[in-house]
């Protein structure tokens, strides 16, 4: 197995398809406007060729309107009744669904009704219930639906797993992850906020950033659990309602064990490592946008840390999005890859409430 061959791929994008001077590009409705809209989304929009935010959609119209003067290639700036009321379905093909979890179906089912494809942040749906009855809104409309899982297209993670099946650690054993911030004071002091809502988030720092050594340690893997546990805290008030801290354990086929921890009240870090019975790969950082990746690689005697260029994961994951739409090679992750995320987060949360394992056969 050729160390350099793999990392020589560096940051090139392997999953292209289609050339983005032989096809129009997408055109979006972004469903959502909050600071993760506004900070990460609309700029990799507007500096993508394969994609335009041509309409903004908020609970304001106003704000909408506001934003759409200030961003390139937006037409429109709507409520979110007017959406559900059909104007501007015209000027777009898509929608990316960026609002609270438990409000991602309605929006869904209002772009299935007009035939247009969908891009829906992680996870999918506040339970497994409503997961698969939005997989199911797409598939009898026909539309396409991915779930924006931003590390399938980070080129860290692509060249971690192509090392992995490459043979590079030898027969996988375990894999181990974690991601921590501090909410409060990172992201918003606001106790009211929504991702301290249960009903509106499902779940606390498991389904906010827990999801994300998950949903990488599945990517790297190529294969889903069969069985979870964990255990959940809460030592600050405004986590009465949902978990500030989980750690969680899952059992892979053919023995491989893994051991995760997400925390919204500890200080900020991100990796995930994948040890085999000849190597060890790890990506750290591995889950911020805003930290440079490197690849940690260690075989026999051997060991080597590979920084790779910086790119703009939310870019990487629009033009994938839009590479696939305008051609017919098939999207990954799609709504049932979603789907299993949240059933899994679910048997993690009886695990942890039963302190017992939770078998996923």
């Amino acid at each position: 197995m050729d160390l350099e061959a793999v990392i020589g791929n560096g940051c090139d994008r392997d999953w292209e398809r289609v050339d983005p001077s032989d096809v129009e590009p997408v055109r979006f409705a972004v469903i959502g406007l909050g600071w993760f809209t506004k900070g990460r989304a609309l700029p990799a929009l507007e500096a993508s060729e394969r994609c335009v935010p041509t309409v903004l959609v908020s609970g304001s119209a106003e704000k909408a309107e506001r934003i759409a003067e200030n961003t390139d290639g937006a037409t429109h700036g709507i409520s979110y009744d007017e959406f559900h009321d059909g104007v501007a379905t015209d000027a777009y093909d898509a929608i990316y669904v960026v609002t609270p979890n438990a409000l991602h179906m309605e929006y869904v089912e209002t772009a299935a009704d007009h035939g247009k494809h969908v891009l829906c942040e992680k996870p999918m749906e506040r339970s497994s219930e409503r997961a698969r009855e939005l997989e199911a809104i797409c598939a009898s409309a026909g539309v396409e639906l991915m779930i924006a899982y931003r590390m399938h297209t980070e080129p860290a993670v692509r060249r971690a797993r192509e090392l992995i099946d490459a043979g590079y650690v030898g027969t996988p054993m375990a894999v181990d992850g974690d991601m921590s911030q501090r909410l409060l004071d990172r992201i918003n002091p606001d106790p009211d906020q929504w991702r301290l809502d249960e009903w509106l988030a499902g779940g606390g720092a498991l389904f906010d950033i827990g999801i994300y050594p998950l949903n990488t340690a599945r990517f790297l893997l190529d294969t889903d659990p069969v069985a979870v546990t964990g255990t959940t805290s809460s030592t600050h008030d405004a986590f009465d309602d949902v978990d500030e801290t989980v750690s969680f354990a899952l059992r892979f086929p053919d023995g491989v064990t893994g051991r995760c921890y997400a925390s919204h009240n500890a200080r900020q870090s991100s990796s995930i490592t994948v040890t085999g019975t000849e190597g060890q790969v790890r990506v750290e950082p591995a889950f911020f946008q805003d930290q440079s990746r490197a690849l940690h690689v260690s075989r026999g005697d051997g060991r080597a840390r590979i920084e790779l260029e910086p790119v703009d994961q939310m870019l990487e994951e629009f033009d994938y999005f839009a590479d696939r739409i305008r051609g017919d090679a098939p999207i990954y992750p799609d709504g049932d890859h979603g789907r299993i995320d949240v059933e899994i987060m679910e048997a993690i949360y009886e695990g942890a409430a039963d302190d017992r394992w939770v078998s996923l056969e």
